[in-house]
């Protein structure tokens, strides 16, 4: 499966934002990486702003090109405000919502669980990380890697108020999709409405 596996620190820098979850990272260094760019960012054009923001949601959700682009069509042809529907099936992804429910500390992670086979849908081993979770379904740990050491850790401690759209069940670890969660209950710092401008070119 492709995938990004360039340098995770840079790209922080860049977006000046732990997309990765990688807090440590900006504390390091607050100016944006390059030999020559020290406290020295050039004005972005109109274009390059869009730009910025499209990246930084691909990155952010760890999808490449042109599995964005199949999303924005798809979004598109949805009815409601496009923007907002290309967030939510952002968040409907297998892998998102792995993350989102705490069994894994990452995206990356996440994705790394489903692919293993270690994730069901409705009690259904699904390993493609692009499954579209749909409201209602129950997105669980296959009985064999309950005891996995990763998954553990990663539930320890973990809140699961904070996102309302998905409801836990600790004694299934399992977690189930109640609706598509509305735009202001997604945390990401995404403006979505400058990636419609963006591909509406």
């Amino acid at each position: 499966m492709a995938r990004y596996t360039g340098p995770k620190t840079k790209i922080a820098r860049k977006f000046g934002e732990p997309i990765f979850g990688a807090d440590k990272v900006l504390s390091r260094k607050n100016y944006p990486p390059g030999q020559h760019g020290v406290n020295k960012r050039r004005k972005s054009s109109e274009y390059g702003v869009q730009l910025r923001e499209k990246q930084k949601a691909k990155y952010t959700y760890g999808v490449l090109e042109k599995q964005f682009h199949n999303l924005f069509d798809r979004a598109s042809r949805t009815k409601g405000i496009t923007g907002e529907v290309l967030l939510q099936l952002l968040e409907s992804r297998l892998d998102n919502v792995v993350y989102r429910l705490g069994i894994a500390p990452t995206r990356a992670a996440a994705r790394q669980l489903v692919l293993h086979r270690h994730i069901t849908v409705n009690g259904q081993v699904v390993n493609i990380a692009s499954y579209q979770v749909q409201p209602g379904d129950i997105v669980g740990v296959r009985e064999r890697s309950k005891s996995l050491e990763v998954i553990a850790d990663a539930l320890a401690g973990f809140n699961h108020s904070k996102y309302p759209w998905l409801e836990w069940d600790e004694s299934a670890k399992a977690g189930k999709l109640l609706h598509v969660p509305a735009r202001e209950d997604i945390p990401e710092n995404i403006k979505e409405q400058l990636i419609v401008e963006l591909y509406s070119k």
